[in-house]
C-alpha cells in the first residue's frame, strides 16, 4: 500500500470520527431540558407600579408536553421544558392568578428574559354610603433589634516584675536574649475581669529598670474579654511592669425601631436588617391608630403581604392592600 493511499485512508477515517463525535454532541444537547427564566409584574404605565406578582401559576406548553411552575415573592419564575426541545421552537406560556386576568404568550424558547405583566382585576367594594372605603393612613414598621450597651464598672491595675541578672553569658541555656548572647528571664501575669464583666483598652507598659532590655513576648490586651494575659522576657536587670486596664460590665437589650414604607398605588414596600425581630405595623384605620404584629404568616386584615430574603439575609416586604382599602 502506497503512502499516499494510508494518507487518504486516515483522512476518511478522521472525517468519520469527527462527524460520529459532532452527532454525539448534538444528541447530548437536544437531550439536555432547556430552562427558561422570567419574572410577573402587575401592568401599569408607571415602571414604579410594576410591582412583583407571588404565587402565579405558570404553565408552558409546546403543542405536546405541559411544564408548570410558581413565581416567588420576587415574581421570579424558572420554567424548565421538556428534553429534546430546540431553540426557536415555538411555546405558550400561561400565567394565571386569581387577582388578575389571565395572560398567554406566545414565544420562542431562546436565550431571553421573559416578562409577563398582568393586568389586576378589579374586586373592589363599590364605594356607598353603605359601605364607604376604610382608610388606611400614617403607615410606620416597627421591629427591634438587640444592641449591646456596657456600664462601666472602674479599672484594673496590676504590677510584677522580672527578676533576673545582666551581663551574665547565655552560653545556650535558655532563656537567653533575641541575639542569643545573654542569659535573660521570664515573666508572666494575668487579670481576671470577675464573673460577667471584660476588660477594654488593656495596655502593659515597663515602669522601672533598664526597660530598654526587654520585650513583650505574648499578650492579648487587645481582644478584651474576662483575662488578660502577659509575658515579658527581660535580659538585663531585674525590671517592672505595670498591667492596666478598663473594666465594663455588658448588657444585652432590645432597642425598638421605626421606620416609615415607601407607598406605590395600592401597595407598600419596605425592608428589615437581618438582626429585626418582632415586625410590626402601626397604622390609623379610620383613624384609630392600631399596632398589627406581622407574625410568621404575614397576616394583616387590610392587606396581603409577602416577604424576599435577600443574600444578605436582609428581608423586603411587599403588601398590597385588599378590596375596601384605599391609602390616604
Amino acid at each position: 500500500m502506497t503512502r499516499g493511499r494510508k494518507i487518504a485512508i486516515w483522512a476518511v477515517v478522521v472525517a468519520i470520527l469527527v462527524g460520529a463525535l459532532a452527532a454525539i454532541l448534538i444528541a447530548i444537547h437536544r437531550a439536555q431540558p432547556i430552562t427558561i427564566k422570567g419574572a410577573v409584574l402587575s401592568q401599569d404605565a408607571d415602571p414604579q407600579k410594576q410591582l412583583p406578582i407571588a404565587d402565579v401559576e405558570i404553565v408552558g406548553t409546546d403543542g405536546s408536553t405541559v411544564s408548570s411552575c410558581k413565581s416567588d415573592s420576587s415574581g421570579f419564575f424558572s420554567l424548565t421544558l421538556r428534553r429534546g426541545l430546540r431553540r426557536r421552537q415555538a411555546v405558550t406560556l400561561r400565567f394565571r392568578h386569581p387577582g388578575y386576568q389571565p395572560l398567554d404568550l406566545n414565544e420562542y424558547v431562546g436565550d431571553k428574559i421573559y416578562l409577563a405583566r398582568m393586568v389586576p382585576v378589579s374586586h373592589r367594594t363599590p364605594v356607598t354610603s353603605d359601605h364607604p372605603e376604610v382608610t388606611v393612613s400614617n403607615v410606620r414598621v416597627r421591629y427591634s433589634v438587640k444592641a449591646t450597651t456596657e456600664a462601666d464598672v472602674g479599672s484594673a491595675v496590676k504590677t510584677f516584675q522580672v527578676a533576673n541578672v545582666g551581663n551574665v553569658a547565655c552560653k545556650g541555656r535558655h532563656p537567653c536574649s533575641p541575639d542569643g548572647k545573654w542569659k535573660a528571664a521570664l515573666s508572666s501575669t494575668s487579670l481576671d475581669a470577675g464573673e460577667g464583666n471584660e476588660f477594654r483598652n488593656a495596655r502593659v507598659s515597663c515602669i522601672a529598670g533598664p526597660c530598654p532590655f526587654t520585650r513583650v513576648e505574648f499578650e492579648d490586651l487587645s481582644r478584651g474579654g474576662r483575662t488578660v494575659n502577659v509575658s515579658v522576657r527581660d535580659w538585663s536587670d531585674t525590671t517592672t511592669f505595670l498591667v492596666e486596664a478598663e473594666v465594663v460590665h455588658p448588657m444585652v437589650s432590645d432597642i425598638v425601631r421605626e421606620s416609615y414604607p415607601v407607598i406605590f398605588g395600592q401597595a407598600l414596600n419596605f425592608s428589615l436588617p437581618a438582626s429585626a425581630e418582632g415586625p410590626s405595623i402601626e397604622a390609623e384605620i379610620n383613624g384609630d391608630s392600631i399596632v398589627f404584629p406581622l407574625g410568621p404568616d404575614l397576616f394583616l386584615s387590610w392587606a396581603d403581604c409577602h416577604v424576599r430574603v435577600e443574600k444578605d439575609q436582609s428581608k423586603a416586604y411587599r403588601c398590597e392592600l385588599k378590596s375596601g382599602y384605599r391609602f390616604r
